[in-house]
């Protein structure tokens, strides 16, 4: 369980992260023992309200802090639809970080009974189906509130059409808490 406060030291970690990167020099605490706890996380970069990158991990393979880190770095320089960040981009880039919970696999029977257990705006989604893999974050459900159009989308990010469906797909959900700065204040999409 992540203090409330959480965001107040994880935005800071992951601008300095990036800030690095760059070359500057950003303080940032990280002694927090809840830290080196295990942790996946997304990093989501916005300018003026626009995505500008945004990675992460949906399974635990390493402290939260680490999982922070190499998220910012990957957001900021390695998001393939993306340029890499440039230093005078920095101070426009706002910053969301996204603590997941563990997946929880659903169970269903067909497409129709999968969108009627979908919880929109709470529950993040990952769509697999054998080597075709993608995932939203809980807060894509603010641009795509329908659970069809969620779900048509999510499996065109996976390389598939709109319309597909077979036996062998795969759903596994999530939740979030997050936080974006400039507030520090999280918000749970549980």
């Amino acid at each position: 369980m992540l203090p409330i406060d959480a965001g107040a030291i994880l935005l800071p970690i992951a601008r300095a992260t990036i800030a690095s990167a760059l070359g500057r020099h950003m303080a940032a605490s990280s002694d927090a023992p809840w830290l080196q706890e295990p942790g996946a996380s997304f990093v989501t970069l916005t300018q003026s309200g626009a995505l500008r990158g945004c990675m992460g991990t949906l399974e635990v393979r390493q402290s939260l802090l680490a999982d922070i880190q190499n998220n910012a770095r990957a957001a900021a320089f390695h998001d393939p639809r993306f340029a890499p960040l440039a230093a005078q981009e920095l101070e426009a880039t706002d910053i969301e970080v996204s603590v997941l919970s563990a997946l929880q696999p659903m169970r269903f029977g067909g497409e129709a009974d999968a969108l009627s257990q979908l919880r929109p705006g709470i529950d993040g989604v990952v769509f697999t189906f054998g080597h075709h893999r993608s995932t939203f974050l809980p807060q894509v459900w603010e641009q795509l509130p329908n659970p069809k159009t969620f779900m048509a989308h999510l499996k065109r990010k996976a390389g598939l059409a709109a319309d597909f469906w077979a036996d062998g797909v795969n759903l596994q959900r999530y939740t979030v808490t997050k936080w974006t700065e400039p507030g520090a204040s999280p918000t749970h999409a549980s």
